[in-house]
This record gives structure tokens, sequence and C-alpha cells, in this order.
């Protein structure tokens, strides 16, 4: 028996060692992310952040489950803000022109992939002609709609919507008039979300949205879907449909938020909402008791402020409000530390990660945002400013006051600002001289 006894201690000890390592690892499970961009989707929109024109329910319990952001600004136009967002770079870096990401980028969906996860993108992608261009990207599954094909047919028809004309992975298909193009795509998403679960690998769901963007048309929950189909003829179709478009926007992130608890992987699911700019030209919604223009293409305040609400149940602490500032090149450097994901010095990003932001602690919130933006790429064409919660700079010189001057209609006079005032307009200024050099104008681009 006496023997028996240093055996039996060895065996106590691993089995000691052993369940604090399964412990640890347990802990350390890697999470999912989800990361949903509306289409022409301005701040103003969400009920929660004071809209009154429609009604946003499952966004709004998004907000009550997690982190709603007051300050999240994004570029004014669809294509530079895809651009930011998947490199974490400022457009003055590596924006090349509309509709192209050049295929030298690092995305976060390469990080991803590298890392071992599984990597989709379902949508909207206007960043190459080439099928396999979100393969490239990093993304190893997409349904996507504008890849190799243009916004229309033949006959003049957008093919977003109602018989929509999509691609997944590299395979070309032309649907019947009954399908609904954000609805066959947010399907896909959630099909691969299931596929990994089953396959226990982690995932990354990249979510670039096909609505709210016009043509303003019925989706299949308004009374003319199938009887009125000619919306989809005209550019910018019929503003009226808006209202519809944002209810069934709502119903697709209901929809995949009930999907995550089927699942049962909810707790373990990182999920950000966003927009990619403001909300488009025609469209004027209530918010705050006030008339608020879409103001997509523009510079001002409603063409780049968008929503920002997070949700990850077993992370983040729920009902929470910030005001601290986050620019869409920060989304890349927040998700890859959600996941545990080192992003390389050499990728040289302009973001900053707001993770800490979401788990309740100070973290480094940021003190300003850049912005550089040239739908052309056309460094004499851009709009360029810095800015913080409440005063902007343009590299031109003008400085407003945002929250007093929504359309920018008075600058303020630099020579009667206060002293604490021109303190904020000499830090803008000094970001805006920073970057004046870093257009990288003579540098090769890749269109491969």
């Amino acid at each position: 028996m006496k023997n028996k006894w240093p055996y039996l201690l060895l065996l106590s000890i691993l089995m000691v060692v052993n369940t604090a390592c399964e412990t640890e690892e347990e802990k350390t499970v890697r999470p999912n992310v989800i990361l949903i961009m509306a289409d022409d989707l301005g701040y103003e929109t969400i009920n929660a952040n004071g809209g009154t024109s429609y009604q946003t329910p499952a966004i709004d319990q998004m907000a009550v489950d997690g982190v709603r952001f007051e300050h999240c600004y994004a570029q004014p136009l669809c294509t530079p803000s895809r651009v930011k967002i998947m490199t974490g770079i400022y457009n003055v870096r590596n924006y090349v022109r509309f509709g192209l990401l050049d295929t030298t980028q690092t995305t976060f969906g390469h990080l991803f992939q590298e890392a071992g996860y599984a990597t989709c993108v379902v949508g909207k992608w206007q960043l190459g002609k080439e099928a396999m261009s979100p393969r490239k990207a990093g993304f190893a599954e997409h349904c996507l709609w504008q890849v190799t094909q243009g916004r229309v047919d033949t006959t003049g028809r957008d093919t977003r919507f109602s018989a929509p004309v999509l691609e997944t992975n590299g395979e070309l298909k032309a649907y019947g008039k009954t399908a609904f193009g954000p609805r066959i795509v947010a399907d896909y998403g959630m099909d691969f979300m299931e596929r990994s679960v089953k396959a226990e690998q982690p995932f990354l769901l990249y979510y670039p949205m096909i609505l709210t963007h016009c043509p303003f048309s019925p989706t299949p929950d308004s009374p003319e879907w199938a009887v009125d189909d000619t919306t989809v003829m005209k550019y910018k179709g019929q503003a009226h449909y808006f209202e519809d478009m944002v209810a069934y926007t709502d119903r697709i992130i209901g929809e995949i938020n009930a999907k995550l608890e089927a699942l049962g992987i909810k707790d373990n699911t990182l999920v950000i909402f966003t927009g990619d700019n403001g909300t488009d030209v025609p469209i004027v919604s209530m918010f705050n008791g006030r008339e608020v223009a879409g103001a997509k293409g523009k510079s001002i305040d409603g063409g780049t402020r968008v929503p920002l609400v997070v949700q990850w149940p077993d992370q983040i602490p729920s009902a929470r409000v910030s005001q601290d500032l986050v620019d869409f090149s920060d989304m890349l450097p927040t998700i890859c530390e959600a996941a545990n994901i080192s992003v390389p010095t050499s990728l040289d990003i302009d973001g900053r990660s707001f993770l800490p932001q979401l788990q309740g602690k100070a973290g480094e919130p940021r003190q300003w945002v850049y912005n550089w933006y040239a739908r052309s790429g056309k460094a004499e064409e851009a709009s360029v400013f810095a800015r913080n919660q409440r005063y902007k700079l343009y590299d031109a010189g003008l400085f407003y006051e945002v929250p007093n001057d929504y359309m920018e209609e008075r600058p303020l006079s630099i020579e009667q600002l206060t002293p604490e005032i021109r303190a904020v307009h000499d830090t803008l200024k000094q970001v805006l001289d920073h970057y004046r050099k870093r257009r990288l104008e003579n540098v090769a681009v890749s269109l491969d």
C-alpha cells in the first residue's frame, strides 16, 4: 500500500491540473462575431436614438441588451465606408475610387480567416468586378448583390430587391419576381451560422445590408408587394416606401438574434449594428422633435453620423449609452481584440479598439475623428475634416459648433473663440496637418 501513495498523489495532482486547464480553456472559447451595416440608414432613423418616424423594436432591444453609442461616424458614401470599416485605415491612405477595394489591402476577413474562423459576407459587395473578389478579401463564402454585375439589367431594372440577381460563391443567379434579395442573403447568412455551429467552428459574419438603399420599393410585408413592381425601374423609387424598408431591416435584425437564441450561442456572440452613411437625400425624418433631411454624400452631421448598437450578453453590461467617439476604422481592431486576434503592427491601422468601453471599462476613448472623403479618389476633390462630439474643423479653415449648426451655415470666428474652444480648434488643426501629407497618390494599386 505504501508504494501506491506516490502514484495516487501524482494522479490527484494531474486531475487538478487538468481540471484547471479545462476551466481556463472554457473561459477562452472564441466568440462569434456578426457585423451588420445597413445601407443609407442614418442616426436619426432609430427609435432608441430619438427617431420617431419609424419603428425599430429589434434594434431598440439590442440597445437595451447592450450599448448604444451616440457618436459613431462613417464616411458620407458607401464604398468609402466599406473600405474604411474593412481595413481599419483612413481613406486618405488607401481609398482608390468608387466601387473598388484595392486587393493588396488586408481586411478583417483575412485576419479572422488566418485565425481559424469560418468567414462569410452577405448583402451588398460593390468592391470589385471579379467573381472571386470577396474570397480574395478573406471571405470563404459569400451571397452578394453587385459583384460582377452592375446595378441594373438590360431593361433598366434595379436588381437588388424583387427579381434579384445575386452571386453565391461565384455562381450568378437571376431569381423570379416574387423573390426578395434582402431575404435571400439574410437566409444564407443564418444558414452559414448554423453550419458553423454544427462544425464547431467560430465564425465571422459580415453583413453589409442591401436595405435601405433606393430604389424605395415595397417589401414582402408591404400591401403592394408583387402588385406594383414599377418602383425598381426608377433610381429613387418612391420615398414613402422607406418606412417599410426600415421595418424589414429591423425584422431581419430580430431574426438574426432569434437564430442566435435557437443555436444556443447568443451569449458568446458579439453583434454590432451600424449604418454605412447618412440617410438618402429624399427622406425627411423626425428626430427629437425636429426634422432631419437625409444627407447621404454630404460631409455634414447628417451624412456621417450613423447608428451604433452593440450586444454581447456574456461580456457587455446592458442598457448603457456611451458618449465616446467611434470612427469606422475602429471596428477592425475592436472585433479582433474581442476574438483575441492580433493585428500586425505592419498594417499600421488608424483605428483603435473600443472593446474596453463595451465591457464597462474606461479604455482610451478617442478625442477626435478624422475624415477624408472623395468619391473619385482625387485629392483635389476631397472634403477633409476633424471633429469631436461638438466641434468640427475643415482643412479649409471653417470651424463649426455642430449641435448649434447642423447644416454648417454659420462658421465660428476664430478670433472670438474662448481659450477652451481655441484649444479644441488647435488640436483638430494638428490632426489635419498630420494627415495632410499621407495621401498615397503615387502608390501602385492592384486591381486583380
